[in-house]
């Protein structure tokens, strides 16, 4: 008990370190940009001569890839994660399952220069006929809904094969069939554990680096189509940290004030999600 009661509190110390550091940078920008103008400002341009600081363009490049992103991890993923747990042959589980999560191993840039050269030009203007250029949200989009639909998918599938089959055997032999068991029981039952993977890949989706650095573009500019180029919040960081700011400066502590921005908005999502699953979880 004592070895995970360390565990516990090593996580709450290793949070606390990452606020602290993200804390003081964070700070010393907020004494001359104002945090109204930060949250509330359309245009960010921290190294031109009249800087702005505006972090909304970052905030909607992150939001158009995140929620792509879900589109297109969570019905496949809990697609896959059905098929896995109700309907697949043991032969089959053996052989999907383990390949399924190979993609979960695959170095987030490899998806990135995937988005790139494959996903914009081949799939989105070459399959679709979706005019896009070099870079976009969507492309970017994409790619981390493939990265991530893993992460639902084991997952899911682990969830509702914990299930009880006596909850499944009553649902049967009160008349239903295979497809109405899995959506009306074995769903609801393990609906907490299917809302812990969707949040787990929403968090993942949010704090993806390499693939919207590669592939979403570096312009900060406010995003209203999925079709242009925007850059997030994690690829603004990644630019940043390159080298190209002196530390000390404002652009250099813009860099933390993104990062502290981008914790508070996980630590929400996070909460609300979690008193989301303990209010629909049910008890078996």
């Amino acid at each position: 008990m004592s070895g995970l009661r360390l565990a516990a509190m090593l996580s709450v110390v290793i949070t606390i370190g990452i606020v602290i550091a993200l804390l003081g940078p964070a700070l010393e920008f907020f004494r001359e940009v104002p945090v109204v103008d930060f949250l509330t400002g359309t245009r960010w341009a921290p190294r031109f001569a009249n800087p702005s600081y505006g972090v909304l363009p970052l905030v909607t490049g992150t939001a158009w890839t995140t929620l792509i992103a879900l589109c297109i991890a969570v019905p496949f993923g809990l697609g896959a994660a059905i098929y896995l747990s109700e309907y697949a042959p043991n032969r089959a589980r053996k052989v999907l399952k383990p390949v399924l999560e190979v993609l979960a191993g695959i170095p987030s840039v490899v998806y990135g220069f995937f988005a790139l050269y494959f996903i914009a030009p081949e799939v989105l203007k070459g399959l679709l006929g979706i005019e896009v250029g070099t870079f976009s949200v969507l492309a970017a989009g994409v790619a981390l809904g493939i990265m991530i639909i893993p992460t639902v998918a084991s997952l899911s599938e682990d969830a509702m094969s914990a299930v009880p089959q006596s909850l499944r055997d009553g649902s049967l032999a009160l008349g239903a069939n295979r497809m109405r068991t899995t959506l009306r029981v074995v769903f609801p039952a393990a609906i907490s554990g299917i809302a812990a993977s969707i949040v787990l890949g929403l968090s993942r989706a949010v704090g993806e680096t390499m693939i919207v650095a590669l592939a979403a573009g570096t312009q900060p500019t406010m995003v209203s189509s999925p079709t242009t180029p925007g850059q997030t919040m994690t690829g603004f960081i990644a630019q940043t940290a390159t080298g190209e700011s002196t530390p000390g400066t404002l652009t250099f502590n813009a860099l933390y004030a993104v990062g502290l921005l981008l914790f508070v908005i996980t630590l929400i999502v996070n909460i609300i999600s979690i008193r989301l699953v303990r209010y629909f979880r049910e008890a078996y």
